[in-house]
């Protein structure tokens, strides 16, 4: 079948005619969609690719394919929208984190997390802001004002969770994944954070009072989505704790569960709050309590059904970039000063390369004086990795840069179109190659057997004897908290006391609800 011009470009999030066009791109799309499923599965044990490499080449392939078939007038099936990605697909894949993290290690670098995902990204805002601002003069791109150099800098901050997790694996190296997982979250936060608030910022009267206001602002919308996932969470916790709908229907608190995530997300984002944040807290909220008050066959489907929607929405969002790095509209008002994109794209890979190493490692060092054992201290080939897997970009930049630089998904100013091809190059470069080098990365520098210790134990346990379950489960038992040497132990003991006592009678968790296996309404039906 050969796609014309017009029926490739579908605008999605807005109510058009239901036309063969729109058909066919959709029926494509999910075409591409089923392959990049089929080619991941088949390449699970690649030493080098990554289900996002994979569906980045599927989407490259077939953006050339539409390329040559449209005579050079469209490469895409689908024309981004912004709000598609921030409303429908980037919710599944923040939440799904959250439920499915491992509670005790995340916690447990809790420091660490916050230092990079905060401090860290402010430190590589301002890096990538300043240093972008100074060397863009050399290139003669006067096109931009001020605040189109610190938006900049908000874009290529946020580095890419999705693809790091790929790479990453929790049970091999539980205690670098939680540090780039936890960073990953934060730090799209931040970034999403700070984009807003520079547009909102009058940047031409900066004075002390307006910069503290600035940084008043940005504590209170961390605080207030943080405190707003937790207590959607719990609401759910004692929603179904109460109704305990599984009496009747494992489907009604499977829709529940779905249904008060997705609201969560939704209420922080009319209320100007951070919805990544918000909606991956309440992850954790209900992973610790609404997910042990439901019954047996709620839990395993929940958390299937949870990592089907974050698995289809990653590889939705991957496949999009790798069709949008052909767009001819772009490359065309680029293509007029191609020295000039050269330019802007060596410098943008440049400043993330050294806004990264800036905060690394002196906060790995930080970190590292408030860890009081040996075996906890974030080592300095550690550092390297971290470093090195949290070089990608992907689809936060790519959505922040068509939001500050397009209109609708287009764009007719030869700055903006630089802009944009600019960071879909930084964002091509660093996930393919990221990619493909992170894995030998890790197996060269590090021993992932040597860093699987005691702490993980009941984790392996768990997984041979309820492999669909394990990850729901937390390793809180295997904690010696009779003589707790660290900061964390301690912490940990007194939230142990205080969760059972308090906080488990009334919203639930793991040994406060008896286990019903299944509806009585399914055993009727089956």
């Amino acid at each position: 079948m050969i796609l014309n011009s017009t029926s490739v470009y579908v605008r999605m999030g807005l109510s058009s005619s239901a036309d063969a066009a729109s058909v066919d791109s959709m029926t494509l799309f999910v075409l591409l969609l089923c392959a990049c499923i089929i080619f991941g599965h088949l390449l699970q044990k690649s030493k080098w690719m990554t289900e996002s490499v994979v569906a980045l080449i599927i989407g490259l392939v077939t953006g050339i394919i539409i390329l040559v078939s449209t005579g050079g007038k469209s490469s895409r099936v689908l024309v981004f929208n912004e709000e598609l990605f921030f409303i429908y697909l980037l919710p599944p894949i923040i939440f799904n984190a959250g439920f499915q993290v491992k509670k005790k290690q995340f916690f447990r670098n809790f420091l660490a997390i916050v230092l990079y995902g905060v401090i860290g990204s402010l430190i590589s805002f301002l890096i990538v802001s300043l240093g972008s601002l100074q060397l863009f003069k050399k290139l003669d791109i006067d096109l931009m004002a001020l605040g189109d150099y610190f938006a900049l800098g908000a874009v290529f901050s946020a580095t890419d969770s999705v693809c790091t997790l790929q790479v990453l694996n929790q049970d091999e190296t539980p205690h670098l994944y939680s540090l780039v997982f936890g960073e990953g979250v934060v730090n799209d936060a931040t970034s999403v954070v700070l984009f807003n608030a520079i547009q909102k910022f009058d940047l031409s009267h900066i004075t002390p009072t307006n910069i503290f206001q600035f940084i008043g602002n940005f504590l209170y919308l961390f605080l207030t989505s943080t405190f707003l996932g937790v207590a959607v969470g719990l609401f759910s916790a004692y929603l179904i704790k109460k109704l305990y709908f599984g009496r009747h229907s494992t489907d009604r608190e499977i829709a529940l569960m779905i249904l008060m995530a997705y609201f969560s997300y939704m209420l922080a984002e009319l209320l100007d709050l951070s919805g990544i944040l918000t909606v991956f807290f309440c992850g954790i909220v209900m992973s610790h309590y609404t997910w042990h008050n439901v019954t047996e066959n709620s839990r395993i489907t929940s958390r299937h059904a949870f990592a089907t929607l974050s698995l289809i929405s990653e590889i939705f969002i991957f496949l999009y970039v790798g069709m949008d790095a052909l767009d001819i509209e772009k490359w065309r008002f680029a293509s007029n000063s191609p020295w000039t994109l050269f330019g802007t794209s060596a410098i943008m890979l440049s400043l993330v390369l050294l806004g990264r190493a800036a905060f690394v490692f002196p906060l790995s060092f930080i970190a590292n004086l408030f860890r009081k054992s040996r075996n906890d201290k974030i080592a300095f080939k550690q550092q390297v990795v971290i470093w090195w897997a949290g070089l990608m970009r992907g689809a936060v930049s790519i959505a922040l840069a068509y939001n500050k630089f397009t209109t609708s998904g287009h764009t007719q100013l030869q700055g903006n179109a630089i802009m944009i091809t600019s960071t879909i190059i930084v964002v091509l470069l660093t996930n393919v190659v990221g990619g493909l080098l992170t894995k030998p990365l890790i197996r060269l520098m590090l021993d992932p057997h040597k860093h699987v210790g005691s702490s993980m134990t009941y984790d392996f346990v768990s997984e041979k004897t309820l492999p669909l379950l394990s990850n729901g489960e937390d390793s809180e038992s295997n904690i010696d908290t009779g003589n707790p040497i660290d900061s964390s132990k301690v912490v940990h003991h007194y939230w142990r006391m205080f969760d059972d006592t308090f906080m488990r009678p009334v919203f639930g968790g793991r040994g406060f609800v008896p286990l019903i296996p299944a509806s009585t309404t399914e055993d009727t039906q089956h």
